[in-house]
């Protein structure tokens, strides 16, 4: 809608205008069980720089009853319009604004989000502000650099429980009312409402002590494991507080585990939300453990840099999110006590193969964007601003040092505390400390887009001894469409030289550290070394770069991949074999052997996890179309194997379940996922538990084997909210033009469910194997994807534009019409991107299924 889409222009102009004090919010939230509108009513108190200024106050909200500004009643039709409040002839100096509007309840995560569990009918409220939906829920300037104090007063149901980031209060008479917040912006203040349970704690520390809470719906209180998150959340206050050298800065810190949240978690200030699916409700791998924890690291480490310390502009998003995965990820490694020392091996094989894929992508941008308007952000919430910067985060700490990265941290939070920043205020001050002139590198790595290639350059010499070693640096073109040049850039990287050792393990015999900078840079090798077996660039994965193997060491990798002794090398070696593949340097069936003929070494369950489903994208979309059924069939005998070869009740014996559920298609196949979900087999240690059923129940829907009654028998096992979105699933993976037709019409043509429903529901709708059953769906997709972009909320609409793209149909024809649709259709900005972004899958696809049926042609040859 006009006028909804803050541009960064003009919230520079309102903020040198500008100078907020305080809120005051006053919500009545009695009626939440019925749901529709409340009552919101904010007082605003701030200061402006001019006399007879006009500036606007954000508000979207079904109707406005009053303004108020400085005693004065306003025309709220001719003030208020879209999401915008005029406000016209301000004072110079103090001025008082009350905002009087009926505020509506969502379904989609966004604003004051209202779900009803089907299992005790009743309401949980939380809200999700981040990046302009404050503005849902109370009238207010929503943008990061306006700071103030912030009041709430809730009016809320009896034996409801409110939180908020001030500690609650006793409420009288069911209203509960808040101490004002210190300084922080509108995105990160919050409030969750209903009848939560939960768990009481505190932090304590030489005389510091915080308090500490956990929360999740009833339903779900038999599966929180409060003991293992407050540990975590522990040894996350002493690491940063010691990395920081500043106590955490609010008054208590809550953790709530709230009901369909579209992210991860969300950093509001002492009062972090985060997805309920991380309350496990069946068996999970320890994977699953070591992400919630990064999550909830994640997290609290934006209570420092994000909320204490808050980006001017979103421009500096990136550094709010990578410095957050950064330190979370570090602290896992190094905390004392903590289940994750190789955290780092998990960051080198999920979070940079994101990075990877993101900057390859016609939508690559710098690290630090050109965000000119909320429209902008909302969609770069991607693997550059988080795992890229992240990666280059890293980078920057070996360039300057640990130590002296640290101490300029602390130097930073002490100067700005409560204060906005733009990132030259952490560079300088990590300048002071390090010595190091920044400026090169920031340029470099921050200000251009594109990934760089590093390769080795080796000669030996006939007696086997290293006669030359150089390290080559390319900069690979950008995508078509992409803005800018690619660069060469300095990389701090560790050389690692592996053999096997005596007892047939792959290890480090030698590490060289050095700077690599421009196109070729000389090793420094010692003289007459022997040829190691292996030679890896960027071990330790200090750097942010595609590594290439030389000939030499690619050949004994391929034979030796899993005899690494260490996780990382062994990561990093699976990373780049993944990446040659999706770059069609690698074929698909050659990947597939080597997966095979490594992953029953790979004892990092995470890794394995990835292998599992990079190995099914491979085959589902980067497989010559003629060899793909014999791959899965191939890949599908494997699962199996593995699975009844695994260590009985282990996590590998779990994740090869789930692999196997995955792609299993024989009649035989298909009769064992009926028999384990029937009981009329087992495997023993093999937990067939509410997770795993739902499995196989979507994977013998989406095979035709289980029809409705099937999954309704199923449903009536599992009566609660993530049962719903499971048989949501299952019953948009049927393969039937019907079952299709009303999972679309669902998700296109209605709009009223909510936002895990319609996530649930496009999941099942996909199937890799019913690609003719979904081909008449693109002309459809075309047809209406600028209709959903421009009356669907951006949560909403991002779900449906990217999750239906027809990213199976790998063809020609399917670029074309993407071609002319991008031409034809004038899409805004954000949505040209998305649509991009998934035409460049296609793309790709292509080129790796040319390289996969050259490998087989030539086999066969």
């Amino acid at each position: 809608m006009p006028g909804t889409n803050l541009t960064r222009e003009e919230a520079q102009l309102r903020a040198r205008l500008l100078t907020t004090h305080s809120y005051e919010v006053d919500l009545d939230l009695s009626g939440a069980q019925e749901g529709g509108i409340y009552r919101s009513v904010t007082t605003v108190r701030f200061d402006s720089a001019e006399a007879q200024a006009e500036t606007f106050i954000d508000l979207v909200a079904p109707a406005v009853h009053e303004v108020v500004l400085n005693g004065k009643s306003l025309d709220v039709a001719a003030v208020f319009r879209d999401s915008r409040i005029a406000l016209p002839h301000l004072h110079e100096g103090p001025n008082e604004l009350t905002v009087v509007a009926d505020c509506a309840y969502t379904n989609t995560g966004e604003g004051l989000h209202r779900f009803v569990d089907p299992v005790d009918e009743q309401a949980y409220l939380y809200t999700q502000f981040e990046v302009p939906d404050a503005r849902r829920v109370f009238a207010n300037f929503e943008q990061p650099d306006l700071k103030a104090t912030f009041q709430f007063t809730v009016k809320a149901p009896e034996g409801w429980s409110v939180i908020s980031n001030s500690p609650t209060p006793e409420p009288q008479d069911n209203v509960w009312r808040f101490e004002p917040t210190p300084r922080i912006s509108t995105y990160i203040t919050a409030l969750i409402a209903g009848p939560y349970h939960s768990v009481h704690s505190s932090y304590e520390r030489d005389g510091q002590s915080v308090p500490l809470g956990i929360y999740c719906r009833p339903s779900l209180a038999e599966y929180l494991d409060a003991d293992a998150i407050f540990e975590v959340t522990r040894q996350g206050f002493d690491w940063f507080q010691e990395k920081f050298d500043y106590d955490y800065p609010f008054a208590k810190y809550d953790q709530l585990f709230v009901p369909e949240f579209n992210a991860g978690a969300m950093e509001n200030a002492g009062a972090v939300t985060i997805r309920d699916q991380y309350v496990f409700r069946s068996k999970v791998t320890d994977a699953a453990y070591e992400v919630r924890a990064e999550t909830i690291l994640h997290e609290l480490a934006h209570m420092w840099f994000g909320d204490l310390v808050t980006m001017e502009w979103w421009n500096d998003l990136w550094l709010n999110e990578s410095f957050a995965t950064y330190t979370s990820i570090a602290c896992q490694a190094a905390a004392p006590g903590s289940r994750w020392p190789h955290s780092w091996t998990t960051f080198a094989n999920s979070m940079k193969t994101w990075a990877y894929r993101q900057d390859q992508l016609p939508s690559t941008h710098p690290i630090m964007a050109e965000i000119r308007d909320i429209d902008d952000v909302l969609v770069n919430f991607d693997g550059i601003t988080y795992a890229k910067g992240a990666s280059v985060l890293k980078q920057l700490v070996a360039y300057v040092g640990e130590d002296e990265f640290f101490r300029g941290v602390q130097s930073y939070f002490k100067a700005h505390a409560f204060g906005n920043t733009v990132l030259t205020d952490l560079l300088s001050a990590l300048e002071k400390t390090s010595g190091r002139d920044l400026t090169t590198w920031s340029q470099k790595w921050l200000q251009t887009a594109g990934i760089n290639v590093l390769r080795p350059e080796i000669t030996v010499s006939a007696e086997g001894f290293v006669t030359s070693f150089a390290v080559r640096q390319e900069a690979p073109a950008l995508p078509a469409g992409a803005k800018g040049v690619s660069t060469l850039r300095p990389h701090r990287i560790a050389i690692g030289c592996y053999n096997l050792d005596a007892n047939g393990k792959l290890v480090r015999t030698d590490r060289i550290e050095l700077d690599v900078d421009g196109e070729l840079t000389e090793v420094p090798f010692p003289a007459n070394t022997p040829r190691p077996a292996v030679i890896l660039l960027n071990d330790d994965d200090l750097s942010y770069a595609k590594v290439r193997l030389d000939e030499q060491s690619l050949a004994f990798v391929t034979e030796h991949l899993g005899d690494f002794a260490e996780s990382l090398p062994r990561a990093l070696c699976w990373a780049s074999a993944w990446d040659m593949t999706r770059d069609g340097e690698l074929a698909t069936r050659d990947y597939l052997a080597l997966v095979l003929s490594g992953i029953g070494k790979e004892s990092d369950i995470g890794v394995v996890q990835s292998l599992h489903r990079q190995v099914k994208t491979a085959i589902d979309l980067y497989a010559a179309p003629e060899w793909r059924e014999a791959a899965l069939t191939r890949w599908t005998d494997a699962t199996l194997a593995h699975l009844r070869s695994a260590e009985p009740g282990s996590d590998h014996q779990l994740a090869w379940a789930r692999a196997f559920a995955a792609t299993a298609r024989t009649p035989q196949q298909l009769d064992l996922l009926q028999a384990l979900l029937d009981g009329g087999e087992s495997i023993e240690g093999l937990a067939v538990d509410t997770e795993l059923r739902w499995a196989f129940v979507e994977r013998l829907a989406a095979t035709g084997v289980l029809d409705e009654d099937g999954i309704a028998a199923e449903y009536e096992r599992d009566r609660t909210a993530a049962g719903e979105q499971h048989a949501a699933t299952a019953r948009a993976a049927r393969p039937s033009a019907e079952a299709k037709a009303e999972a679309w019409a669902a998700v296109v043509e209605g709009d009223s469910l909510p936002n895990a429903k319609q996530e649930a529901v496009i999941s099942g709708f996909v199937q890799s194997d019913q690609r003719e059953l979904l081909a008449p769906f693109t002309e459809k997709y075309f047809a209406a994807v600028k209709g959903v972009w421009e009356s669907r909320s951006p949560e909403m609409a991002q779900q449906i534009v990217v999750g239906l793209y027809p990213s199976l149909q790998v063809s020609r024809e399917t670029l074309e019409v993407t071609d002319a649709w991008l031409e034809s259709a004038e899409p805004t900005a954000a949505l040209r991107r998305l649509v991009s972004e998934s035409r460049s899958g296609v793309e790709r696809a292509l080129k790796a299924r040319a390289a996969d049926a050259a490998a087989g042609a030539a086999a066969a040859s």
